[in-house]
């Protein structure tokens, strides 16, 4: 098994610190953002509402928002694939 190990220095590396810590926070977060997009797009389910059709527009813009979520993720060579 790997180790890594961080240092970090002083009071004001401590945001350093935590984004470094936070990782698997966002991935989880822009995975669960994906699913939501995901689901409007497969399933025809309302972003907006609960137990609603989506709408055409919805469709759309959840379909378009999941291709910019992995074109900025590939930009960092990110993956949100679980």
């Amino acid at each position: 098994m790997a180790k890594i190990i961080l240092e970090f220095d002083g009071v004001e590396e401590a945001q350093d610190a935590r984004t470094a810590l936070d990782g698997m926070k966002w991935k989880n977060s822009m995975w669960i953002l994906d699913q939501k997009f995901r689901n409007t797009t497969k399933h025809h389910l309302s972003i907006l509402a609960t137990n609603k059709e989506a709408s055409d527009i919805e469709l759309e813009v959840a379909e378009k928002y999941r291709e910019v979520i992995r074109e900025i993720l590939e930009s960092y060579s990110l993956h949100i694939d679980m």
